[in-house]
């Protein structure tokens, strides 16, 4: 019974650590209090590439937005842009709510707001960049433009004519049914000299919380994330950029900011040499940019440069169409090998049924039916060890306080009966990272987010505003115990008692996806154990 007891301390060591993390990330250190050090003065604008001319003059900081902002409205995506610069400084998802009971109220993930600034800018910096002396002043033929019933796209043009005979436009492309922004510079150099310069994006963006939602104690990353050749997927949360900035230069490549159910990123042109950047500026905020490499127009001539920006749900097969690894911002830590295929089922399974709930249960069934097999192994060990115990408890009578002959009498019983008394651990633990990975699934499936169940249900990503299903889920757990055999130890008896009600307290405020799982999981354990129960005691009584 020593192997059980390690077990049990194990147990109860992982689920403490896994609580500490969740209060780490719901009460982290402070970012750019008064004893940090002060930030470093540079630029709100990307510098150039090292290869190209020097910038003569200091770019000018993001001016206010104008008045007369440029609004788009597609069935996907509604926002606005800002003529000085053509930054989106506003953008929502008509398709996602803010909160299920605002039904006007879309999901804002773009804003320009006092003390919750995160808005995606771009232009041209570099020796002839129109961004170089401050910001751009573009116009456009209207303010307002609109996806129409039938069309499948839309162009936005915003116009500028410098005095030096060159024109630019900026074009943002809009496609139905689609989260992917095409924007474009195309160059017309009417001078008699060579025009160059770099394309830059950027996601400027305040430390304020994760508007997305999500639960104190499982809440998601939130921060920066970018690829590279030596690291396909790279978290940077604002802790991480205030202590040490990050550059990088490579060809493709993307960055993004992260949020739970939501991803905003910057695409450039995959053929090209881009320089990317992490940062936090002189007034606090957190950048994050991409500076491409020199487009060069020669008199007379035209010429264009393009880049794509991402903003919308996290939904792993729409993000690897749009670039190579993208879609590993939908996190599923180190069991993403089994969460990949476990995230596919479910959605095959709600094809068919229509209801994330339901789904749910059918999914946890499928495990089941898997791992039969396994937890019969497991239920015939535990029925052996039930009719042991009488045993058990004649060798402690027996040898008393000896801990040395108690553990030999009963090493000796179990080989002699034939019993492993770590049998129905095993099984256990070999089914453990397939639970985990569903685990995963379920926190970071976008699906969930508003999507009902049942009855009081309507929204399996927060908490069962009536704690039903925990507390029924922590019944089931109980149950679980009471048809377990009882350790001969007393201290791991009472912490076998104890564990139901811990974990009915943690499940409390877990989102109903996850414990509607457990509590399914649970009930068709009781279920199996029953059936598998009766069949080991009939075969017993049978052999007798």
């Amino acid at each position: 019974m020593k192997y059980m007891r390690y077990f049990l301390y194990t147990s109860l060591a992982i689920i403490t650590y896994l609580m500490l993390l969740a209060w780490q990330q719901d009460y982290p250190p402070a970012v750019g209090t008064d004893d940090e050090a002060p930030a470093q003065e540079v630029s709100d604008l990307p510098a150039q590439l090292p290869e190209q001319v020097a910038i003569t003059e200091e770019p000018a900081p993001l001016e206010a937005p104008a008045e007369d902002l440029v609004t788009v409205r597609t069935d996907t995506l509604d926002l606005a842009i800002d003529p000085a610069g053509g930054d989106i400084v506003y953008l929502a998802l008509p398709q996602y709510l803010r909160e299920l009971d605002t039904p006007d109220e879309p999901f804002v993930l773009l804003e320009s707001g006092p003390g919750r600034e995160f808005v995606a800018t771009s232009g041209l910096i570099g020796p002839n960049g129109v961004d170089r002396d401050g910001r751009a002043r573009y116009r456009a033929a209207a303010n307002d433009y609109r996806l129409e019933d039938g069309a499948e796209g839309i162009e936005v043009d915003l116009l500028l004519s410098t005095p030096g005979d060159v024109d630019v436009i900026k074009r943002f492309g809009f496609t139905r049914s689609s989260y992917l922004v095409e924007v474009s510079f195309l160059v017309r150099n009417r001078s008699p000299q060579v025009w160059q310069g770099n394309a830059f994006g950027q996601l400027r963006r305040g430390d304020f919380t994760d508007p997305s939602g999500g639960n104190r104690l499982m809440r998601t990353y939130l921060g920066y994330v970018i690829t590279s050749e030596d690291d396909p997927y790279q978290e940077l949360d604002f802790g991480d950029i205030a202590d040490a900035p990050l550059e990088l230069e490579q060809t493709g490549g993307w960055l993004g900011f992260s949020q739970h159910y939501f991803l905003s990123a910057w695409v450039p042109d995959p053929e090209s040499t881009h320089r990317y950047g992490l940062r936090r500026s002189a007034n606090g905020q957190f950048i994050g940019e991409f500076t491409s490499s020199a487009l060069t127009v020669q008199p007379g001539d035209s010429g264009s440069t393009s880049m794509r920006f991402y903003a919308g749900p996290k939904d792993q097969y729409s993000l690897a169409d749009v670039a190579p690894k993208l879609d590993l911002t939908v996190d599923y830590s180190f069991l993403w090998f089994l969460a990949a295929p476990i995230y596919w089922l479910l959605r095959q399974i709600n094809a068919l049924v229509g209801n994330y709930g339901m789904s749910i249960i059918t999914l946890t069934l499928i495990v089941k039916l898997i791992f039969y097999k396994l937890s019969e192994t497991q239920y015939r060990s535990m029925a052996r060890m039930r009719r042991l115990m009488p045993k058990i408890q004649q060798l402690r009578e027996r040898h008393g306080d000896d801990r040395m002959k108690l553990q030999r009498a009963t090493m000796e019983m179990y080989k002699k009966e034939k019993v492993n008394p770590l049998g129905g651990c095993l099984p256990l633990l070999l089914q453990m990272p397939v639970f985990i990975a569903l685990y995963w699934v379920l926190m970071q499936s976008v699906e969930l987010r508003h999507a009902p169940f049942f009855l009081w249900i309507s929204d399996l990503s927060v908490r069962d505003p009536y704690f039903v299903l925990p507390l029924l889920m922590g019944a089931t757990m109980y149950l679980q115990t009471r048809m377990s055999p009882a350790p001969a130890d007393p201290m791991q008896a009472r912490i076998m008692k104890f564990v139901p009600v811990a974990m009915t307290v943690l499940f409390l405020w877990f989102p109903a996806g996850l414990v509607l799982y457990w509590l399914t999981n649970g009930l068709l354990s009781i279920l199996q154990q029953w059936h598998i129960t009766r069949k080991i005691d009939a075969e017993y009584a049978a052999s007798r």
